[in-house]
């Protein structure tokens, strides 16, 4: 039973790989056939032996996979060749959906997750994320049937998580690997550079989340001031979810209260049903008549005073906005506000990225090479059986790979070259990032992530992290 399951992979490589898919072999028809059907048109003969190969193959799937489970040394003894077939059963099942041939998908979908492991080593767990996404992006597009392909594959999808393990998620995320914190303290250096002087500051945070980059920044003002009165601070914080907003500013309320600093927080709620620039820009142009102090805020109420030095901050903002030319108004409306400072962080794909990618198969070989660099270094930075790593595997990074292959993930993959020529075209300016961010960055990996894997690099007027030879994220500050 134990060498079923390199089998299962050889076997379904050789039904799946090629693009074009081979008529099933003899050995796999019924015995009893002795008239050959009339030919299908070559499409049609492709859908057909992909359906049939995976529905003889997904039933020794999970019989094998139930002997796997109970013998992991095994099923990691084959590691290798089970790994690289893993990866390129992703790919196949993306080029299944991509035809539109959701049963097939859906099956190939589903002995991948039968196989691979949330809990194994790096390769495989991204198998497993992956495949979750394209099982979830074929049952959405099945309507939902799930009977129609069996029950297995489904009840291995774990549910939809709530909102206490998402931010226990995002907090652990932001302590087991450096790319939160190496964005958020290179953009908060980034502001404090520009708001030097200022008596009053406001921060537009476009995805504020659980306001974990704040509180460095907020003392750091307060530290400034050498004895006279600190300037006042105003955070807007944008989100969609209202009580997590309100949480946040409850937060940084106090927080600010413990260091003797005027402060004031104000949500910005989103609407989830409309595109970004278009809320917001709504809201800019009615700013004038918001209420001060009010708990929340409607996304009209957006206020803009003239004494204030503004500073907007978009760490892993930008990869939300549509096309070009969503993407363009939303730089042209920024613009309109004169801020100081505009701060980015986003994330940076293999070969520089693209506007928009509508290929699936072109998607999820591009997130593959992305998330395998971030799978491999918590591979190699957090201890095997980490209930951390576990969850943030799950309910952060495993969220992201699903948001990236669903149906508006194809502008994730922009890159700084693409998205910093309409900051250019909107009037912007790069605002290089002064020695002491990028030295405090490095610092910043030496101290808490001592790995020789992590790498810190300054070009193209950006910070970059990255793990070995491979840029993951960037920051950059424009005025």
């Amino acid at each position: 039973m134990h060498a079923t399951f390199p089998l299962l992979h050889t076997l379904l490589l050789l039904m799946l790989l090629a693009s074009r898919l081979r008529p099933p072999p003899t050995h796999l028809l019924p015995v009893k056939q002795t008239k050959k059907p009339p030919p299908l048109p070559e499409e049609e003969e492709e859908a057909a032996s992909t359906t049939a190969m995976l529905g003889s193959l997904h039933h020794h799937s999970s019989s094998s996979s139930d002997t796997d489970n109970n013998d992991s040394t095994t099923k990691n003894g084959h590691n290798n060749n089970v790994l690289a077939s893993a990866r390129d059963l992703v790919l196949a099942c993306a080029d299944l959906l991509h035809r539109g041939d959701l049963l097939a998908a859906r099956r190939a979908a589903g002995v991948v997750l039968s196989a691979a492991s949330p809990r194994a080593d790096a390769a495989d767990r991204l198998a497993y994320h992956f495949a979750r996404a394209l099982a979830l992006r074929a049952d959405a597009l099945l309507g939902h049937h799930r009977a129609v392909i069996g029950p297995g594959p489904a009840a291995l999808l774990p549910p939809a998580p709530t909102t206490s393990s998402s931010s226990g998620a995002y907090l652990a995320f932001n302590q087991i690997a450096p790319f939160l914190r190496f964005a958020h303290l290179t953009a908060n250096q980034a502001i404090l550079d520009a708001v030097d002087g200022a008596r009053r500051v406001h921060i537009l945070d476009l995805d504020a989340a659980h306001g974990v980059q704040w509180p460095p920044l907020l003392q750091a003002i307060a530290d400034r001031a050498s004895g006279g009165p600190p300037p006042e601070v105003r955070v807007t914080g944008a989100g969609a979810d209202r009580d997590t907003l309100l949480r946040t500013g409850a937060r940084l309320r106090a927080f600010a209260r413990s260091i003797h600093l005027p402060f004031r927080f104000t949500p910005l709620l989103l609407s989830t049903s409309h595109h970004h620039h278009d809320v917001l820009a709504a809201g800019a142009t009615t700013a004038a008549t918001s209420a001060s102090g009010a708990d929340t805020t409607t996304t009209s109420q957006l206020e803009l005073h003239p004494d204030e030095t503004l500073a907007v901050n978009c760490v892993m903002f930008l990869h939300k906005l549509g096309g070009p030319d969503e993407l363009a108004a939303f730089f042209k409306w920024v613009k309109a506000m004169s801020p100081a400072v505009v701060t980015v962080a986003e994330r940076e794909p293999t070969g520089g990225g693209m506007d928009h990618v509508d290929e699936l198969p072109r998607r999820v070989a591009m997130a593959m090479d992305h998330y395998a660099a971030v799978f491999e270094a918590l591979e190699a930075t957090v201890p095997p059986g980490s209930r951390d790593r576990l969850l943030v595997e799950q309910e952060v990074l495993g969220r992201e790979i699903e948001a990236a292959l669903g149906p508006a993930g194809g502008r994730w993959w922009r890159g700084l070259e693409r998205w910093a020529a309409a900051a250019r075209d909107a009037g912007f300016a790069a605002r290089p990032l002064s020695a002491f961010a990028v030295s405090q960055a490095r610092l910043l990996l030496r101290l808490h992530y001592p790995s020789e894997g992590y790498l810190v690099q300054e070009a193209r007027g950006a910070c970059f992290l990255g793990w070995q030879t491979r840029p993951l994220l960037s920051v950059s500050s424009w005025h």
